[in-house]
């Protein structure tokens, strides 16, 4: 209707319906791939179910490799979605089955990335809605503030807390990200296996791209 905000729902199931094709892989900052579409990207802790998400984003069963081992995406994994955006895949931050000084080269990666890429338009960082925001994430939303990179909080496995504990947990995570500068306000919750918030997620994506011209 005239005077209603947009609807993107349609526009983000067209855009993840799409060509979704894995372009690029960058374990060190000086092998990051030449800016192109505008980016945007997901970053969690480890074991989070980042992975099933962007599997269940794009309607793909293996886009994104599934794995019950912390710390199986080891770089920066760029996909193109029809050469009108790119999906990013960070490593997962926090505990993770390898060395420290591993460990330390992927958060060398994040921050360099983060810090100088123009093209990156948000992060969604992903939060195990059981556990909420725990000290570990408050530590990548301050890295995201002080790079001064767009982020929004992205809540998963909905389908494994209470009903009457949705409304709760989503007050939480906002309250969490009320004084952070560069936090977008709004927060999904989301739940890969029975696909709840997934299309709100792709609406929230083509929105981003609408709003920024691309």
């Amino acid at each position: 209707m005239e005077g209603d905000a947009p609807d993107y729902t349609e526009a983000g199931r067209k855009l993840f319906a799409g060509p979704c094709d894995f372009i690029w892989a960058a374990a060190k900052v000086g092998d990051l791939p030449p800016a192109g579409a505008p980016e945007f990207a997901f970053a969690g802790r480890s074991n989070v179910g980042k992975s099933s998400l962007i599997n269940a984003l794009t309607g793909r069963k293996t886009l994104a490799r599934v794995s019950h081992t912390p710390g199986r995406t080891q770089q920066l994994n760029f996909f193109d979605l029809g050469e009108r955006a790119r999906l990013v895949d960070m490593p997962g931050y926090g505990y993770a089955a390898v060395s420290k000084t591993k460990i330390s080269s992927w958060d060398g990666l994040m921050k360099d990335y983060l810090r100088g890429r123009a093209k990156l338009l948000r992060v969604y960082v992903l939060i195990d809605g059981r556990r909420g925001v725990l000290q570990v994430d408050e530590g990548m939303l301050d890295t995201l503030d002080s790079a001064a990179v767009s982020y929004a909080l992205v809540l998963t496995k909905k389908d494994e807390v209470k009903k009457g504990d949705v409304e709760r947990i989503i007050a939480e995570a906002q309250a969490k990200i009320a004084k952070r500068p560069a936090a977008y306000p709004h927060v999904l919750f989301t739940a890969s296996h029975t696909g709840e918030g997934v299309p709100e997620l792709r609406a929230a994506v083509a929105q981003l791209l609408a709003e920024r011209g691309a």
